[in-house]
């Protein structure tokens, strides 16, 4: 802030103080900051990588029985707890066993997993901790209810 002192004075002669603003300092970090937010605001933007499959479409062989797709491997919990591997029950014990000779004959570790909702939170997470250990690279949990 500027003080200006103006020689016609007032009353009695003396000389009057007139402030005056010089915003120049204020225009100056206005525009600063301006440039700093432009320049931040591209690198805010979250995203997320999502790796969707591509439908691949062959024409079938009859000859050759090796282009057979795999049947997906459905592991399901139960609301009573209760452990199913492709509407097999099983004990939680035995899944990484059963879930290792699975996917010794295949090439894709591709588990879906579904649970109802009914079932605990600590237990799916659980038997999710089996799976892993029984081999499952890629485990996709299944949103939709599968047909029993």
């Amino acid at each position: 802030m500027a003080f200006e002192i103006q020689a016609s004075g007032g009353k009695r002669g003396k000389p009057r103080i007139t402030p005056s603003m010089n915003v120049t300092p204020l225009v100056d970090v206005v525009l600063v900051l301006l440039i700093i937010f432009m320049v931040i605001a591209p690198m805010m933007v979250k995203q997320m990588a999502m790796h969707i499959p591509k439908r691949e479409e062959k024409a079938a062989d009859p000859e050759d029985g090796a282009d057979e797709p795999q049947a997906s491997i459905v592991l399901g919990v139960r609301a009573d707890g209760t452990v199913w591997l492709n509407k097999e029950r099983i004990a939680a014990a035995e899944l990484p066993a059963r879930l290792r000779a699975v996917f010794a004959a295949r090439t894709e570790k591709l588990l879906f997993f579904a649970a109802d909702d009914d079932v605990p939170y600590g237990r799916a997470v659980e038997i999710l901790d089996l799976a892993r250990g029984g081999g499952a690279a890629h485990i996709a949990v299944l949103t939709e209810p599968v047909a029993r």
